[in-house]
């Protein structure tokens, strides 16, 4: 096996709760489906692994999401059983520091569940990222070698705060815990592209993830990317979109070499999970 492809920003389709603006985007993304058919089907985890296979993808990170503010709530138990027993399937937990009074023994027993990373949702769940609140989860994180992506820049769902997006607040993190894997989702998307850019190749610990973002604009959002293609991460968004080997063959087109094309598609976030593809 070479280099896999990883896709590290994979939303499951059933929610236990949806926001109305957020199913009503996903829905208007897949209106040429029949909904009720393709909303079945993904449910399936059999399914879904076929469809990444299909799409030329090696394993995909599932997301939990505990916002009831803003997009809904798909808890962790559900990603955990939806990947449990597929290889290609990984679970990252979601942490809503409002919900949990001990946030370091929530992920603790999230971990011990079989989470494999952490999610958290600053402009859903309405905090800074560099609040004391969140130091002991950031603490436990690091103790247990878990890579945390927090979501920055803008979304247009109703009742984002996007006060709460800029990535600069990751930097006091960063700096505190040096030994902590930090991704920053959607790479300050729309507003700070220069603010996750830097701090990707400032600090050692951060990387700079690619989901959501058109992979032909790619190179214009970050016209330096070169520099740190060792810190750049592909996540798709998924269902936020309809080609998924569209938009791998995209970034494959970019003017980099092979080598960064195969850090960004899955050799970073393969090194970040444990994923060994050396031996295979």
């Amino acid at each position: 096996m070479g280099v896999p492809v990883i896709d590290f920003h994979i939303h499951p389709v059933y929610y236990e709760w949806h926001g109305e603006s957020s199913s009503n985007w996903v829905k208007n993304i897949h209106a040429d489906k029949d909904w009720q058919k393709f909303y079945t089907e993904n449910q399936d985890p059999d399914y879904f692994v076929r469809f990444l296979k299909a799409n030329t993808v090696d394993y995909g990170v599932i997301l939990a999401e505990l916002c009831p503010a803003v997009t809904g709530m798909c808890t962790n138990e559900y990603v955990l059983q939806f990947c449990k027993g597929q290889d290609a399937l990984i679970p990252f937990a979601n942490i809503n520091p409002y919900l949990v009074s001990d946030l370091g023994q929530e992920l603790q027993n999230l971990v011990d569940a079989g989470c494999r990373g952490l999610k958290l949702l600053p402009t859903y769940q309405y905090f800074y990222p560099n609040e004391p609140l969140l130091y002991p989860l950031y603490a436990r994180a690091q103790e247990l070698q878990i890579p945390v992506m927090l979501h920055t820049g803008s979304s247009v769902f109703k009742g984002t705060r996007l006060k709460y997006g800029d990535p600069l607040f990751l930097d006091d993190v960063a700096v505190d815990f040096p030994h902590l894997n930090i991704v920053l989702v959607h790479g300050g998307r729309g507003f700070w592209y220069d603010h996750a850019y830097f701090l990707a190749r400032l600090h050692p610990n951060v990387y700079l993830e690619i989901a959501g973002l058109p992979p032909q604009n790619i190179m214009k959002y970050f016209p330096e990317i070169d520099k740190i293609t060792d810190k750049v991460i592909f996540g798709s968004d998924w269902p936020g979109l309809t080609d998924l080997k569209g938009n791998i063959d995209t970034i494959r087109q970019l003017p980099l070499s092979k080598e960064a094309i195969d850090q960004i598609l899955g050799g970073n976030a393969a090194r970040l999970l444990n994923i060994d593809y050396t031996s295979s």
